[in-house]
């Protein structure tokens, strides 16, 4: 690659451990700073920073190769992500800011789960804790597998190599700046992303004459939108519409809810982070869709679909343009690689070893295990991505059901039923859990291939542990009374502060 491009990618990991150093000098002299940044960010940078953690490097890999290889089947996973992101904003975003705040001011998704039902070391609290560790270790893989796929495609730098380096700049700022220099970064990140998913469909576009010889070319190999319609199966739409049932339990977004400065802030954070997404994932399919036309029409091979986006920045920019292109894909790993460090980090610090020890651990001392923490996953994830036949669309979607299936419907139920009890929301987190699990590894069809090869595997799982959840509260036994003030307390709480 020209040394331009080294000269953008440089400027940027130079920019990226700026931040962290910043952060590192602003909010991580205790844990609730470390992990919520104070609970006092911006509604700009959370809704920047939770799109950014969320579409990860499979916005501007996974998405654009699906749709490079299955046409406008893909457009039905886009569809379900933009109304599942919405939902999110509505449903879960100022209910959670306030009931976590209230629940004694948890900082961990697995903290609110226990301080809940008011049993703050209970088991509710490390099992929920595990899944996030075990869940976020293989989501943090996928990340680490885009890297080492953009250094080998991009830089001719060998897989491994690339995955270290992805790994090692992430690593930096996420242990010096903790949940500020994640957010801060993810901004900046989602900025980048941003700018960089409208240039290059648009640029890539104006190679073409026209628009109708950039689609004829293209359904020379992708059905029409219409004739995907006629081949399109009731079980196919739910497996695609239902990616959007994942958000409600995913971590590392909700955790951005927990962390924003009001309730008030949260409808700013809504509409800046809705247009992001919609402009961004527009693009993302734009990319896929246009880079079917274009291999077709200019006999370009492409050899692996998920670098459609890395090969159109490195034919038709400027080197110095393609160096930022570059960046901006590694923008999209590191985002969501950070804060899902982050997250996994403060699980175990917070929801597995206070509660199992009997130390008295000062705040510092959190910080510094918080920080181990985070190098601990960075390692068993980094084992995970060597191999480098895996895909990075596959990973996250295992990962992705996992959360919203185990997650998802215990977020709602527990914001919105004050009947629910510890018992009832184990069994449905541990049973959302071990229906995504069973749906992916047991060989159960006839030609021994799992059941998630018919549909996707957060459907079931949601089906579950939404049933379950539902079923023991209605027909088991009651919470505590004081389970029911603090819910009530939240409920006031959250009405004064929307007045």
């Amino acid at each position: 690659m020209p040394l331009e491009s080294y000269i953008s990618l440089s400027l940027y990991f130079i920019a990226m451990l700026g931040i962290g150093l910043f952060a590192y000098r602003q909010s991580t002299s205790d844990i609730s700073g470390y992990i919520l940044g104070g609970r006092k960010v911006s509604p700009q940078v959370t809704a920047l920073s939770a799109g950014a953690s969320d579409m990860s490097g499979w916005m501007l890999m996974g998405l654009p190769g699906a749709m490079f290889l299955t046409g406008f089947d893909a457009l039905y996973i886009a569809i379900g992500l933009v109304a599942g992101a919405l939902a999110n904003y509505l449903l879960v975003a100022p209910k959670l800011r306030v009931y976590t705040e209230v629940a004694d001011d948890s900082l961990t998704v697995p903290e609110f789960f226990a301080k809940r039902f008011n049993t703050p070391n209970s088991s509710i609290r490390i099992v929920s804790a595990a899944i996030v560790v075990m869940f976020f270790t293989l989501y943090t893989s996928a990340g680490l597998v885009a890297g080492g796929k953009l250094f080998e495609s991009a830089f001719n730098v060998d897989y491994q190599l690339g995955l270290f380096i992805t790994l090692g700049v992430v690593v930096s700022y996420t242990l010096l700046g903790g949940f500020l220099a994640v957010s801060l970064t993810d901004f900046v990140q989602g900025c980048i992303m941003f700018v960089a998913l409208v240039l290059v469909p648009v640029v890539a576009f104006t190679e073409f004459d026209s628009v109708s010889q950039m689609t004829s070319a293209a359904y020379a190999s992708v059905p029409s939108f219409s004739e995907s319609l006629e081949t399109l199966t009731v079980v196919g739409l739910l497996s695609s519409l239902g990616w959007g049932l994942g958000y409600f339990g995913q971590p590392h977004i909700i955790v951005r809810f927990m962390a924003i400065r009001s309730v008030k802030a949260i409808s700013t954070a809504r509409n800046i982070g809705m247009s992001w997404m919609t402009v961004t994932i527009i693009g993302a399919l734009a990319t896929g869709f246009v880079g079917i036309a274009y291999a077709n029409q200019f006999n370009l091979k492409v050899d692996d679909a998920e670098t459609i986006f890395i090969i159109f920045s490195q034919l038709l920019f400027h080197p110095l343009i393609s160096g930022f292109l570059m960046a901006a894909i590694l923008a999209a790993i590191m985002s969501t690689i950070s804060s899902q460090l982050l997250v996994s980090a403060s699980s175990l610090t917070e929801d597995i070893y206070r509660v199992v020890t009997s130390k008295e651990v000062s705040e510092k001392q959190t910080v510094t295990i918080g920080r181990y923490g985070v190098a601990g996953v960075a390692i068993v994830a980094l084992m995970l991505a060597m191999d480098a036949s895996n895909t990075i669309l596959s990973l996250v979607s295992n990962a992705w059901a996992g959360f919203g299936a185990a997650f998802g419907p215990l977020v709602l139920f527990c914001l919105y039923r004050k009947d629910l009890t510890a018992k009832a929301a184990m069994a449905g987190m541990v049973s959302g859990a071990a229906t995504v699990l069973f749906w992916i590894y047991a060989p159960v069809l006839a030609n021994g291939e799992a059941l998630s090869s018919v549909m996707y595997e957060i459907i079931p799982g949601f089906a579950v542990s939404t049933l379950t959840l539902y079923v023991m509260s209605r027909f088991g036994e009651k919470p505590a009374d004081s389970v029911e003030k603090t819910f009530i307390q939240a409920s006031e709480e959250l009405a004064n502060q929307q007045s």
